[in-house]
């Protein structure tokens, strides 16, 4: 909007408030890394106007109009503040709301006047969705600008959730086709952002996980990002690890499937005296390893049974073998398949 005034549960205040300690999340340390970067003022201008574009607002004041940029972090709010001082001179001031209720957050403003100035300077009109073209000519620009624009809104989740999910929440549907144009614009990474609604906010987001660790190098988080990728690979590790075990015990389970049904025939013919109808030496060598083996794997059987016979014996002829005791069990049954 073009003017946006103090909801009616903020008061203004000047100076700053020291925030009793919380747990960080992973978002806001990945905004106050960026905001602890050392940045030329050719990547502080389109990070400002980034920001400026998607979280800016006019507030009037006795004063004139004042350009204010909120944020829940003070961090934040330092970059910016040092930013526009950078830039614009002195006439920036620094303050802060807080918001009642239950949660009673803090927000910083960066109150700077000269609004229509500042917005001018930066390409920014806030009710366009346009880029400011004249500031994006390259894609550091392009990279600074996203930065700006996810130090607004921008929230991704912490690696050691159960989903991956990076966005940045804005107001307009045509803002935010346009950020995401911009992000999937990049030659550095192949992006693919989409945008979806949520409630009354178009959301820009992107999930699979290599495009958001990609994501936050690319607009300077780089700790960040080797944080996240030391968990998901620790995370990746852990599935694997759990897969593998799945899959060993659905393997013991068809192995001693097996086995018993192996004994069984083989007691068969122990039990009815039919034993010399197997004429083969090697399937018989087979069946007396196994009554002593009950638990071997085929691997196992067939080392032993290749120690045995002095010949190599291969996993997959112990395969064959014990097929063939299943059809000459069948055959003394009666059975005819």
């Amino acid at each position: 909007p073009l003017l946006r005034l103090p909801p009616r549960d903020e008061a203004l205040h000047g100076g700053e408030e020291v925030v009793g300690a919380s747990p960080v999340s992973f978002a806001l340390q990945v905004k106050e890394e960026i905001s602890s970067l050392s940045l030329p003022e050719e990547a502080l201008r389109p990070l400002l106007s980034g920001y400026a574009k998607c979280a800016g607002s006019i507030r009037m004041s006795s004063s004139g109009n004042e350009l204010d940029l909120v944020s829940e972090s003070s961090k934040v709010a330092k970059l910016l503040y040092g930013a526009i001082s950078s830039i614009y001179g002195s006439g920036v001031r620094f303050a802060y709301s807080k918001m009642m209720g239950f949660s009673k957050r803090t927000r910083f403003h960066v109150l700077a006047k000269e609004a229509d100035y500042i917005l001018s300077d930066l390409g920014v009109d806030l009710l366009s969705p346009s880029l400011p073209k004249g500031l994006l000519t390259d894609e550091k620009d392009e990279q600074s600008y996203l930065a700006g624009c996810f130090l607004a809104r921008g929230s991704v989740n912490d690696p050691h959730s159960s989903s991956y999910h990076l966005e940045i929440a804005l107001d307009s549907e045509k803002l935010a086709s346009v950020v995401s144009s911009l992000i999937n614009h990049s030659k550095s990474f192949p992006f693919n952002s989409r945008v979806a609604k949520r409630r009354q906010q178009w959301i820009v987001y992107l999930k699979r996980a290599e495009q958001i660790s990609s994501f936050l190098t690319y607009i300077g988080a780089t700790a960040s990002c080797l944080y996240f990728e030391q968990i998901r690979v620790d995370r990746d590790f852990a599935n694997l690890g759990n897969r593998f075990n799945n899959l060993d015990s659905a393997n013991m389970g068809k192995t001693l499937g097996a086995s018993k049904r192996q004994l069984d025939e083989i007691a068969h013919f122990d039990v009815h005296g039919t034993f010399p109808k197997i004429e083969s030496e090697k399937l018989r060598a087979l069946m007396a390893i196994r009554k002593q083996n009950p638990d071997a794997t085929l691997s196992e059987l067939s080392a032993l049974l290749s120690e045995q016979l002095n010949t190599e014996v291969s996993k997959s002829n112990v395969n064959h073998l014990f097929r063939k005791l299943h059809e000459l069990y069948l055959q003394d049954n009666g059975d005819a398949e």
